[in-house]
């Protein structure tokens, strides 16, 4: 005697063996013995053999007609082997019987299982939305076909375009555009990103990081809303100073500016005058949630994206020729010791007599032209003239200045590594296209005059950071415990030592039209300017402030995508230099030896960190001859291999090998390796499981849509489904 029974969804048969009341023993066609509840043994038989019956059946179940069995079936629940006698004869054989049941079984929206071999078929509305959900289901799966198709032709359909860097980077797997990416991939077993770079979805290495770049940190695009520029108060008084601010050409939003009185007299009072949005701007406002969305300045070689609009920055930026509005700080200092007596902070407008921009003018103010008043240049600006004095003055404070934070920090600052500056020929500040010609330039850190605006903003930002703790005014710092590796720079809002500059603390504020904490920090300190011991009381932000505890979230998650960005496209730039230049050797030095004979290396003439081969045994520090390979601007990397060591072998001194950041952490600029895609190839969504899943939610939706016929309609069509101070 054999059996045919359902096990875990499946329809087997064999011979009984042996039967009890509530079970059978029954051996397999392959011989494997199976213990079998009496409720799962559907038909007891003597004849055909199990293979032949179910091999009947399966020819049986191909040919009934599924509108015509549902229209058969009875109201109520039935067996199959009722259906199958209603549907064939009343005397139906064993194979249709069976036939009937495979039919019914793989069919479940239209008959919905009530027991083992008994169902119920599904009600008319159920029925017609499941179907209609199916055909859907089919013409998807035949858009996915045909838009893979064209994409291994090396077309992209449009759909798909449109939806690139989602598909790439945070994809709907149930969506049509990237299952047809993933079966396309797997058809011409080719990469995702490969793929769509071969279809002409992306229009050039730079529109991709672009619009990557876009897609994830700017949806809504760049554009500002319309908004009126807010005016300063009317009441400010009139500075008696004229003031200078120290950019680069390339800047806009001229945040700080210096002027200096009293030099002869013993006492000197150095104003440090910072652009002041803060007094026109309100917490809350319009313009303020436009500035709380970018948190920050977006740079990048060759353009850049403003936190505020160009008009509110052109109101408020220090430029040259007016009285601009600005917190000052007055710094009274010994002009023989350089020691700080005192300080002051005032609300006025500050008149700006020059904006110096120092890459014209560093070949000019050297250490000698500053130390040795004989020193001249032909084509000296008369603006350097004026303020020679002023500025060597400067100089020698700035230098004092950076010897006592040393001697808190336990060691000199090293500038062995000069800051690079990229220039697109002929683009304007237009946004680039990414075939321009790139010059890169080469300007040493701690050059005098970067080095008297750094050490002004350290004062300002040590200085309010302080007044603000004083006053019970809570403000966004930058603090670092200590100087051991490791040990980061973290912001919070107290105020905390920072042992990489070495200040007690430190509140950015000397940049409110570029970066939002310092605008934040601002109108904390207006509060204090203009109320004193009741700041605390007047201040936007108060103690245990939420809202300023999720700015300092928020800001730190942007800046950090911001510059992260920047660092991508000034490594694109260098990779683009390189092949304009023809360039394919370089020298560097070694960062860190790999476990096989690889490294990481710094390229010593341009802002580049890349990964060599052939580096057995060199120590970090070493310097040597490197072979470029293949550039891909796309990962943005490029491999090298070693040709030769350069350096005579002898260690390099301690703290000369590397210029570490405040993290104690090597240089800013990461080694790019390959994006990751979150295309997965892998991924086993199937067409089969798509219709599976269609049906299974009309047979659930079945009992749903009798009890609430307002599901019915739904029901069946539900889806189922990675800085500088």
């Amino acid at each position: 005697m054999y059996a045919l029974f359902e096990e875990a969804g499946k329809f087997l048969t064999g011979r009984i063996l042996s039967e009890a009341e509530n079970s059978a023993q029954v051996e397999l066609e392959s011989g494997k013995r199976v213990k079998v509840k009496a409720a799962n043994l559907l038909l007891r038989f003597a004849q055909p053999e199990p293979a032949q019956l179910l091999a009947q059946a399966q020819d049986v179940a191909q040919g009934i007609e599924l509108d015509l069995a549902w229209e058969f079936a009875p109201e109520g629940e039935f067996g199959f082997a009722e259906l199958a006698r209603e549907y064939f004869s009343a005397n139906a054989p064993l194979a249709e019987q069976v036939g009937m049941l495979l039919r019914l079984h793989e069919a479940p929206h239209y008959f919905r299982r009530a027991g083992k071999g008994r169902f119920k078929k599904a009600p008319p509305e159920v029925l017609q939305q499941a179907l209609a959900a199916l055909e859907k289901k089919k013409q998807q799966q035949q858009q996915i076909a045909d838009w893979a198709q064209e994409l291994a032709a090396g077309r992209c359909p449009a759909p798909i375009r449109a939806q690139l860097y989602k598909i790439l980077f945070k994809p709907d797997k149930n969506a049509p555009e990237y299952k047809a990416v993933v079966e396309a991939s797997r058809a011409t077993h080719t990469a995702a990103l490969a793929l769509l770079q071969k279809a002409g979805a992306i229009d050039s290495a730079y529109q991709f990081h672009w619009q990557r770049f876009l897609f994830e940190d700017f949806p809504q695009g760049t554009a500002f809303p319309p908004l009126p520029v807010p005016p300063p108060p009317e009441d400010l008084p009139l500075a008696p100073v004229q003031a200078y601010s120290i950019d680069d050409s390339h800047t806009t939003e001229i945040d700080d500016a210096l002027s200096l009185q009293g030099l002869g007299t013993g006492t000197v009072v150095l104003g440090i005058h910072i652009a002041a949005p803060g007094l026109g701007l309100a917490p809350g406002s319009a313009l303020d949630q436009v500035g709380r969305r970018r948190l920050s300045t977006v740079y990048m070689p060759g353009y850049k994206i403003t936190m505020l609009p160009e008009d509110v920055v052109q109101a408020y930026t220090l430029e040259a020729g007016r009285a601009n509005p600005a917190v000052s700080l007055y710094v009274t200092i010994d002009e023989a010791t350089l020691e700080i007596r005192a300080s002051e902070t005032r609300l006025e407008r500050v008149p700006v007599a020059h904006n110096l921009r120092h890459d014209q003018l560093d070949h000019i103010v050297t250490e000698a032209w500053l130390s040795d008043p004989t020193v001249q240049y032909e084509n000296t600006p008369e603006p350097l003239i004026e303020l020679r004095e002023q500025l060597t003055f400067l100089y020698r404070l700035a230098l004092a200045l950076k010897a006592r934070r040393e001697v808190v920090r336990g060691k000199p600052e090293n500038f062995t590594r000069p800051d690079y500056s990229f220039r697109l020929v002929g683009n304007d500040g237009a946004e680039p296209t990414g075939s321009e010609q790139v010059q890169i330039s080469v300007r040493r850190r701690g050059a005098p005059l970067d080095l008297i605006v750094a050490e002004a903003a350290i004062v300002a930002n040590s200085r309010w950071g302080a007044w603000l703790a004083e006053l019970g005014v809570p403000g966004i710092y930058r603090s670092q415990a200590s100087m051991a590796p490791g040990v980061k720079v973290r912001m919070g809002t107290k105020a905390l030592p920072h042992a990489g500059i070495g200040v007690p603390c430190y509140a950015w504020s000397t940049s409110p039209l570029r970066r939002y904490t310092d605008l934040v920090n601002q109108w904390q300190i207006i509060a204090c300017a203009r109320h004193g011991r009741t700041a605390a009381l007047a201040a936007p932000f108060k103690p245990k402030d939420a809202e300023l505890f999720a700015i300092l979230s928020s800001f730190d998650a942007a800046y950090g995508s911001y510059n992260a960005y920047q660092a991508s496209m000034e490594r694109y730039w260098t990779l683009r230099y390189l092949q304009q230049n023809g360039i394919t050797e370089l020298t560097a030095t070694v960062l860190k030896e790999g476990p096989q004979g690889d490294a990481l290396v710094r390229a010593d003439s341009l802002p580049l960190v890349f990964g060599v081969l052939g580096a057995q045994g060199l120590p970090r520090g070493a310097q040597v001859r490197v072979q470029l390979g293949a550039i891909d601007e796309f990962t943005l990397d490029v491999r090298g291999t070693v040709l030769e060591r350069l350096d005579t072998g002898t260690p390099p001194a301690a703290d000369a090998q590397l210029d570490l950041d405040e993290g104690g952490e090597e240089g800013q600029e990461a080694a790019a390796g390959p994006i990751t895609i979150a295309v997965d190839v892998a991924d086993d969504t199937g067409d089969a499981a798509d219709v599976t899943n269609a049906a299974d939610a009309a047979q659930e939706a079945a009992p749903r849509a009798e009890a609430d016929p307002t599901q019915a309609a739904t029901a069946p069509i539900t889806p189922v489904h990675a800085a500088t101070e």
